[in-house]
């Protein structure tokens, strides 16, 4: 199956998802939910949903100057963006136990 479409639906809540504990840049954000296992994920897709929920007030942004080279923009979860990850979190656990119910093999017993 391909993952690209499902994975557009649900981009948004991915990225609230890493940045619920900790800030991060651009590509540390694209990092991370590459090692959680979304590995199709695409930089410039991470890149417009930051853009995306800094605009609706999802993520606050701040620049952290950097020796190594240009400096980075780190983004973070404002109160907004958590009601909006609590939100979206409890719609996907519906949504996800729906879609298991129905693509169950009958007589299949789940882990």
């Amino acid at each position: 199956m391909d993952t690209t479409q499902l994975l557009k639906g649900v981009l948004d809540l991915a990225v609230l998802a890493v940045l619920r504990e900790t800030d991060g840049y651009g590509y540390d954000i694209v990092r991370r939910l590459r090692s959680a296992g979304l590995d199709e994920v695409g930089d410039a897709s991470v890149y417009g949903t930051l853009r995306r929920l800094y605009q609706a007030g999802s993520l606050s942004s701040y620049v952290v100057p950097s020796d190594e080279g240009p400096h980075r923009k780190y983004y973070g979860i404002t109160d907004s963006g958590r009601r909006q990850l609590a939100d979206s979190s409890k719609k996907w656990c519906a949504f996800a136990g729906t879609m298991s119910g129905l693509v169950r093999i009958p007589g299949e017993v789940l882990a």
